[in-house]
């Protein structure tokens, strides 16, 4: 594991201290970041797609993606 993969002690106190629904919404609000940057890097990419080809291929992405 890379030195930027783990979560320092202070991260995973703030962490223990929330409650499941707070991760849970602090999970939501990354994954829907994540979307937009996704979609603003396929725009920079090409720039002549349509929005609908953009939401397409975003949700192809995140369909298909592994960890």
């Amino acid at each position: 594991m890379d030195r930027f993969d783990a979560p320092s002690k202070e991260q995973l106190e703030i962490y223990r201290r929330m409650t499941p629904a707070q991760r849970w919404q602090e999970a939501r609000r990354l994954y829907w970041t994540l979307r937009r940057h996704k979609a603003a890097f396929l725009h920079q990419q090409h720039p002549d797609w349509t929005e609908a080809a953009v939401a397409a291929a975003v949700r192809r992405s995140f369909l298909h993606a592994r960890s």
